[in-house]
């Protein structure tokens, strides 16, 4: 063991240093949050606990979005592309578990596409929204998820580990879900990118506290690795949540709330205020970051990536 306080970095095991300080991503979570990086990979780990009510306050409270029917047609669209990331590796029929199913979106559409898939979900508002929409997922976390060994084609980690205080260990139980040759499809924000140099401690990206570890593409490389899975590619340019994550980021050093509109939409931000007026005035602004970040995601630098990984 060492770094700080004895702990070590999750993702690559190298030592951790003191790093910054950033405040909340979240005005219903106030404070000050120190972060630590390690040395050897570039990644970065929130230290301390989550507030206990981290996931049923604020953006995560449970209540409806706004404008949340004229978002689904889009985000449905955005989990055909997740699925297409994986569907060269998949035979007809074959077992897709997502793990932090959400409201089971993925999984529906997965389903749809004529695969057996299945989804663990550990808030109860997650899967109390996915029955209402007729998707049934298993109230579970990754620690007790029931799966036998060697059974799927495919997990998924969308947007999941870097909630994770042992996200290594969370990869590793599910390589031994996988039969040899199942593949492992993880997303995660990537604090090596262009945003979130220009985001610096507002990076849309960042949500302290709730993310415990923030990854850069080698310390997703080390991760996998570490699991027993052999990566076989990053992908950086990624429509879901990377032009917006950009423009967010560099409104968010003008406002007041950090990514005011993302928590507007979320109902956890007032809609009258001085932070609406100057998300309007950028707006202009959102083509000009769509194309940055294109050209960042080209260049292997885009703010958030998707990792395919298999079992050999």
């Amino acid at each position: 063991m060492g770094g700080v306080g004895g702990l070590t970095c999750p993702a690559c095991g190298g030592p951790l240093a003191p790093w910054r300080s950033v405040p909340a991503s979240d005005p219903s979570l106030p404070g000050m949050f120190a972060l630590a990086r390690c040395a050897a990979c570039g990644s970065a780990v929130t230290l301390g606990p989550a507030p206990p009510d981290a996931y049923a306050t604020g953006a995560y409270a449970a209540r409806d979005p706004r404008l949340v029917r004229l978002a689904a047609p889009v985000l449905e669209r955005f989990d055909r592309r997740r699925l297409a990331l994986l569907q060269p590796f998949l035979a007809p029929g074959a077992a897709v578990l997502d793990v932090g199913a959400g409201r089971g979106r993925f999984v529906a559409g997965a389903a749809r596409a004529g695969y057996a898939a299945r989804g663990i979900e550990p808030s109860r508002r997650g899967v109390e929204a996915a029955a209402r929409a007729g998707v049934a997922l298993e109230r579970a976390g990754w620690e007790d998820a029931v799966v036998a060994p060697g059974v799927l084609d495919a997990v998924c980690f969308w947007h999941v580990l870097e909630h994770l205080d042992a996200p290594g260990a969370a990869v590793e139980r599910a390589a031994g879900w996988l039969r040899p040759g199942g593949v492992v499809l993880v997303g995660v924000p990537n604090l090596d990118s262009w945003q979130a140099w220009v985001g610096g401690d507002r990076w849309y990206h960042l949500d302290v506290p709730r993310h415990r570890v923030h990854f850069t593409p080698r310390g997703v490389d080390a991760l996998l690795r570490r699991a027993g899975l052999e990566p076989l590619r990053a992908h950086h340019v990624l429509a879901e949540h990377n032009p917006f994550g950009l423009w967010q980021s560099a409104v968010s050093r003008a406002t007041t709330t950090p990514s005011w509109l993302y928590h507007a939409l979320k109902r956890n931000a007032p809609l009258r205020s001085r932070d609406a007026v100057i998300t309007a005035a950028a707006l202009p602004l959102a083509p000009v970051a769509a194309l940055a970040e294109l050209a960042a995601g080209l260049a292997g630098r885009g703010g958030t990536i998707a990792v395919l990984a298999v079992r050999r």
